[in-house]
């Protein structure tokens, strides 16, 4: 129980202090903390239209944010998401230009699935690259995020642009069946049951089945997932194709849900703003919900924040970066001896002989 109360508390914690830390950030540009505050919360949950926009933002937060929590899981951290995303994106909008997909919910299957297996293939090469050639899995899927970006802006600008498209290079457009539309009468689009569901069902199946709990023992302790006979280095890849086919997955829906064809607007930050929400969730599939689900809604309020305090439509981005710091800072709390701490600070000084008096005496 006390374990459970520090793995909440602590992300609670350092979310908050992100937040006066941000209020004080703004109050050095002259700006009312206080009416920053009320003005993020509003712009993120305070009317339908908000609520709508930030549970769209936060859709591709979890699918994005699930590529960093399954290899953590076992061990890993990626951080290469956005490349995955980016990737998926554009295996999606090119699939129509180079097979004959049906303009229908089958057709629609086919650009996801071809999404998530481009984001697979690129999440595996980092973990790959860990286990068979030792390279540190941070700095590959970093800077293969890098490359992926290069490639898609490659691609996207020369041999898949739509010569329609002008000012704003993109593939060309989706063909309307094969479009995902919206969760009833809302803007809000399916690709957040997914993402919701996702997140339900890796979230048990890390708990529940033989597979997760493989990925938790390699995760934990890798000498003694060999000693005992798990393929370790076979459950790191499939952590890593499973985390980086939700990522791939992502940029696939945003393609055909948002923007109905592939360009610059892709790239906005998503996978990297994953990182965040896996680690405030602490690599939890089901604690990822609620904090994509905030961190969308932040990142929905800075127009908000745009509009009636000038502040940049980016300014949310260094909360994000206050409360990533913080985060890493929380870790060195969380296994830190509160009770010998207390003591220490709490008991009297005795009246035996100092420190010096000691050592002095000794010699």
């Amino acid at each position: 129980m006390r374990r459970t109360l520090i793995d909440v508390g602590l992300p609670v914690l350092a979310v908050l202090v992100a937040l006066l830390l941000f209020g004080g950030f703004v109050a050095a540009g002259g700006i009312n903390p206080l009416e920053m505050w009320v003005l993020l919360f509003k712009g993120a949950f305070g009317d339908w239209f908000s609520l709508q926009n930030t549970l769209q933002r936060a859709a591709p937060l979890m699918l994005a944010a699930l590529c960093v929590a399954l290899p953590a899981r076992a061990g890993l951290i990626v951080i290469g998401g956005e490349g995955a995303l980016v990737l998926g994106g554009l295996a999606s909008a090119a699939l129509p230009l180079a097979w004959p997909v049906p303009a229908s919910l089958s057709g629609t299957v086919m650009l996801c699935v071809a999404g998530a297996l481009a984001g697979a293939a690129w999440i595996a090469l980092a973990g790959a690259l860990r286990e068979y050639r030792g390279i540190n899995e941070t700095i590959s899927s970093l800077l293969l995020a890098y490359v992926a970006i290069g490639v898609f802006k490659h691609l996207v600008e020369g041999p898949l642009r739509d010569p329609a498209s002008l000012n704003k290079p993109s593939t060309p457009a989706l063909a309307e069946g094969l479009r995902i539309g919206g969760i009833g009468d809302s803007d809000v689009h399916w690709g957040l049951a997914v993402g919701i569901a996702l997140c339900g069902l890796l979230g048990l199946a890390l708990r529940w089945t033989t597979v997760g709990f493989s990925i938790r023992v390699v995760g934990g302790n890798p000498r003694a997932a060999q000693l005992v006979g798990l393929p370790a280095s076979r459950v790191v890849l499939l952590a890593c194709v499973l985390g980086g086919a939700c990522a791939g997955l992502a940029g696939a829906i945003e393609v055909a849900a948002v923007h109905t064809a592939a360009n610059a607007s892709l790239i906005v930050g998503f996978g990297y703003t994953g990182i965040l929400v896996s680690f405030i969730a602490r690599h939890h599939p089901l604690a990822i919900i609620p904090v994509a689900i905030l961190f969308g809604g932040f990142g929905a309020a800075g127009s908000l924040l745009q509009r009636r305090l000038g502040l940049p439509d980016a300014s949310v981005l260094v909360l994000q970066g206050i409360a990533f710091v913080l985060i890493l800072a929380s870790e060195a709390l969380r296994d830190a001896n509160w009770a010998a701490l207390r003591q220490r600070l709490v008991a009297p000084a005795g009246p035996g002989i100092k420190p010096a008096d000691a050592r002095a005496s000794a010699l």
